[in-house]
């Protein structure tokens, strides 16, 4: 037993299993060297799941969203406390990094406000809204390019008494609100520039803060929103840059008494490759204190926050599994051979090829295997681009000549939870992954495999 414990303690170590700061704390290797969830006192064996459903499978974990985001209140609750911080804290899910019924149910039921970005999703609002699905205190922020639709439809919901919020892009924007007698924030393009997946040069969203100034009194102006890019990658800059916001902040006071609110929008990185960086009790600790000393130096009141950290929230409520359908030697290489899986990059993970992002990539079964081997991994598409090789230049995975007879080699991929299914394609009409959600000890099916028919219909079939 001794043995057995200390192998199983080795496995969990190596893939980096169990560990709170990688977002891994509710994953653990059983006796069998298999991959497994705990949910309290439930757990669920993941190589008994994919098995059961088949693969390619997304295991989708409620329970996860639920922990992050009343993390989230609990710690800005506790920082705002200690600090004598007199503002309020908002948070608004940003519905564009998954807008899956499960994935925003439980966030609402939770007490996350919305953020929307288009007609589409403002109308999945009004939906769950006569639905009764959501209460009549939820605040609902409108981002994005408005077009009559849009528009129109914000006039409406105000007008059903829901608090929704324009945010204002740009001066014609601003004349399209001029009869609208609810809240309106403004979107600051800011200069600070940090290190992200963003890195644009020029951003087409927001004013400058000479246009700001220069706008006039704004009727009903209550929040200036502010997006820095996507995967922040050092703490130092989302303070940096909410440094520079709030000095926009202060000097529209000055033209703009009604506005009491910043929003500093998304960003928060999540630690994909299980790299040790910034923590959210960090940089809550740090935007509070921030904002009270600017605040108090600047003489007015401590300002309401907001933040839209979609990634932080969602990413690691999912991971895909796909089998191992076979290998291919590679003559010249970081690795030594291909493994071929029954999914695709391209299409369930689009980002691995758009923005070459890389996986926390764990075997389900096998784990506590002693030899293992260099390799790629490729997609059932034709096109080959659908590959993923890693930041190292290799995935380290057991080697499939030791699986016993008739044993398949699962891998799994964590934090996926995040904008993957909505960027999902059907490339060489390749079916979607079949997906559950575990909770509570139950597994649901959210959505069947697809059959060629069901695809086939997609595109006119």
């Amino acid at each position: 037993m001794k043995k057995k414990n200390t192998h199983r303690n080795t496995a969990k170590s190596f893939w980096k299993i169990g560990k709170k700061e990688f977002n891994t704390h509710i994953f653990d290797v059983n006796g069998e060297g298999e991959l497994v969830i705990r949910e309290g006192n439930y757990q669920y064996n993941v190589h008994e799941l994919a098995r059961k459903f088949g693969s390619s499978l997304e295991v989708f974990l409620p329970f996860v969203l639920e922990e992050r985001l009343n993390g989230l209140f609990t710690t800005f609750a506790e920082e705002m406390k200690q600090a004598e911080y007199r503002g309020k804290f908002f948070y608004h899910y940003p519905m564009k990094v998954n807008q899956n019924k499960e994935a925003v149910l439980t966030l609402v039921s939770e007490g996350a406000h919305l953020e929307v970005g288009s007609v589409n999703e403002l109308a999945l609002v009004k939906k769950l809204w006569e639905t009764s699905s959501v209460n009549n205190k939820i605040r609902v922020l409108c981002n994005g390019p408005k077009t009559k639709a849009y528009v129109d439809l914000i006039f409406r919901m105000w007008e059903d008494h829901l608090w929704v919020v324009p945010i204002i892009e740009d001066r014609e924007e601003l004349n399209l609100f001029k009869e609208y007698r609810g809240d309106l924030g403004i979107r600051v393009n800011l200069q600070t520039k940090v290190k992200s997946h963003w890195d644009k040069k020029v951003d087409r969203f927001g004013l400058s803060a000479e246009e700001l100034f220069d706008l006039g009194r704004v009727r009903n102006l209550k929040l200036l929103h502010y997006h820095i890019g996507s995967q922040v990658e050092r703490g130092a800059d989302i303070i940096a840059v909410l440094k520079e916001s709030f000095r926009v902040y202060k000097k529209l006071r000055e033209t703009q008494p009604s506005l009491d609110t910043i929003d500093i929008g998304g960003g928060f990185a999540v630690p994909y490759e299980k790299r040790t960086m910034y923590s959210m009790e960090m940089i809550a600790k740090r935007v509070v204190g921030t904002l009270k000393a600017l605040a108090e130096e600047a003489a007015i009141p401590h300002p309401h926050l907001i933040v839209e950290w979609g990634r932080y929230v969602v990413a690691p409520a999912q991971i895909t599994i796909f089998k191992v359908v076979s290998e291919k030697a590679i003559p010249k290489g970081a690795a030594r051979s291909w493994y071929i899986i029954d999914g695709s990059f391209m299409n369930d993970l689009l980002d691995t090829w758009a923005l070459h992002q890389k996986w926390h990539i764990v075997p389900i079964n096998n784990m506590e295997a002693k030899k293992k081997q260099r390799v790629w991994l490729a997609g059932l598409s034709c096109d080959s681009d659908d590959k993923y090789t890693a930041r190292d230049g290799y995935v380290l995975l057991p080697r499939l000549e030791d699986l016993e007879p008739g044993q398949d080699q699962y891998v799994a991929f964590f934090d996926t939870g995040a904008y993957q299914d909505a960027f999902a394609s059907h490339h060489c009409l390749l079916s979607s992954p079949l997906k559950i959600i575990l909770q509570n000890g139950v597994v649901t099916i959210a959505r069947k495999r697809e059959t060629a028919e069901d695809i086939g219909k997609l595109f006119g079939w």
